[in-house]
């Protein structure tokens, strides 16, 4: 799957509403990415000066103006131009002692010691925001779906169900609305395993910039809610065990800023993009 595909495919699930599907693929090596980052700027006077817009494209303010990102995320820079092959520390290369490969087999058995740690197959990954809830519960517990949600869950579950697709499993959010949206779900899809995980629960990854007026979290959740949504990607978004013979096609039912942190994630964008998001 090219950059560009992949890309279309991440954001499709992102437009606006609730229940909306997106896939990520991970798997097989991708191709070095050769986007730069279009934020460019310096406050030196001898700086060169940033290249004019291309008609549409906006460009963001130099990324100085933001605050920096958590010190949990390990990213590339965004401007370096490079794919980082080793991105979910699953690389084949990086498994391979390279000491104990010269020292002992020599180099022309390092094509045979790769296939050990290569995958064999690919995961299709799902992702799925819960459906419309009701806004004005005060605990988890109270923000139930509402009419519409559930027809939004019901009308997901066919849609998937039609694809003809044999999935593996449903990994979901703890949180009452999450559970509601796949319980729904599943009807559609009889025999698929369901898992439920606090690692996916709602979250602020990131303080909002500009700010918000509704939604107002303490400093602290900034840096609790971003270690666990990212030891959740950590944990779940990965390519395939080397282990797994067959593609599998596994459903995440989780919330937006989860999902808007995955994809950047899965981009090698900086965390600071998620502010970007609707």
């Amino acid at each position: 799957m090219s950059f560009r595909r992949a890309l279309a495919l991440a954001a499709c699930g992102l437009a606006g509403g609730s229940a909306l599907l997106s896939a990520v693929v991970v798997g097989k090596q991708p191709g070095r990415g050769s986007d730069a980052d279009p934020r460019q700027g310096s406050s030196s006077a001898t700086a060169p000066p940033a290249a004019a817009a291309p008609p549409g494209l906006l460009l963001l303010p130099p990324s100085a103006s933001c605050p920096p990102a958590p010190g949990w995320i390990e990213r590339p820079a965004a401007n370096s131009g490079y794919w980082d092959s080793n991105w979910d520390r699953r690389e084949p290369l990086a498994l391979i002692n390279l000491k104990k490969k010269n020292e002992e087999t020599g180099e022309e058995e390092l094509s045979s010691r790769l296939s050990h740690f290569k995958a064999k197959a690919t995961r299709h990954i799902f992702l799925i925001r819960h459906s419309q809830y009701n806004l004005d519960g005060r605990a988890d517990k109270d923000r139930t779906l509402t009419p519409l949600g559930r027809e939004q869950a019901e009308l997901t579950g066919k849609r998937l169900a039609s694809l003809g697709i044999k999935f593996d499993q449903i990994i979901h959010s703890s949180m009452t609305r999450a559970t509601e949206t796949t319980e729904i779900i599943s009807k559609h899809l009889p025999g698929v395993k369901k898992v439920s995980t606090d690692l996916l629960r709602e979250g602020a990854p990131i303080e909002p910039d500009p700010p918000v007026s509704h939604w107002k979290p303490e400093a602290v959740q900034y840096y609790e809610d971003g270690a666990r949504i990212e030891a959740a990607f950590r944990n779940f978004i990965h390519r395939a065990d080397v282990k797994q013979e067959e593609d599998s096609y596994e459903i995440f039912v989780c919330h937006a800023n989860v999902i808007r942190y995955i994809v950047c994630s899965c981009l090698l964008q900086s965390i600071e993009v998620l502010r970007l998001f609707s």
